[in-house]
């Protein structure tokens, strides 16, 4: 899985018919402190996320495994909204989101 936080939406009025319906977003990369990196990917948002929220995503074969996405043409799936991130860092565990 991919931590990501949510920049932006793409709109596109002509593709595969797999993808009406689907919600684009553009997702960019994090890493597990919360610093972001200079990857970005186009997810198929699979359970509504929004504007600057941090998401889980999944790539390949798993982002076709959600009800939404399963037969269609997608390497990139949103699948979750992260609420919180703890990470254990010298014996505690550091809150960072």
């Amino acid at each position: 899985m991919i931590i990501g936080k949510i920049a932006g939406t793409i709109v596109a009025t002509r593709k595969d018919e797999g993808l009406n319906g689907m919600k684009l977003l553009i997702v960019q990369q994090y890493s597990v402190e919360l610093k972001p990196t200079s990857n970005y990917l186009v997810a198929v948002d699979a359970v509504g996320a929004g504007a600057d929220e941090f998401v889980l995503v999944v790539s390949g074969s798993s982002a076709r495994a959600t009800k939404r996405t399963e037969g269609k043409p997608v390497d990139a799936s949103i699948v979750g909204i992260i609420d919180s991130l703890y990470l254990k860092e010298n014996k505690s565990d550091k809150k960072l989101l």
